[in-house]
């Protein structure tokens, strides 16, 4: 079982920058990746960008340039820097994490608002 919790949602004005934290506990072990997903309301659920075992990172087209995403393994703990938030970024993100047996783990979600 993994357990996981964001923090560093809110509301911020277009341009500005938002964290987000998420922490891993439980059995970390056999992990594949971890990730950030997005749901807009009226929207799918997409992936904004994950982090392989080995360092690789992926990112979705519309955050490149703009999103970090990193990983403190000694925390357990996943990070989404956000950089140049348009107000398109509003949505509840989620975090993942994603086992070998490509079972998924996911947390409550967090708010992010971007204003105009």
């Amino acid at each position: 079982q993994v357990q996981l919790v964001e923090s560093g949602g809110g509301l911020v004005q277009a341009g500005g920058s938002l964290r987000l934290s998420c922490a891993a506990s439980g059995s970390m072990f056999s992990i594949n990746d971890m990730g950030w997903y997005r749901q807009a309301p009226g929207k799918q659920r997409e992936l904004v960008a994950n982090i392989f075992s080995g360092g690789r990172t992926d990112y979705a087209d519309s955050v490149k340039g703009r999103f970090t995403i990193s990983r403190d393994n000694a925390k357990n703990t996943l990070y989404l820097q956000m950089n140049s938030l348009r107000p398109e970024d509003t949505a509840v993100y989620y975090c993942n994490v994603r086992l070998i047996s490509l079972y998924n783990y996911w947390g409550q979600g967090t708010q992010v608002t971007v204003s105009s």
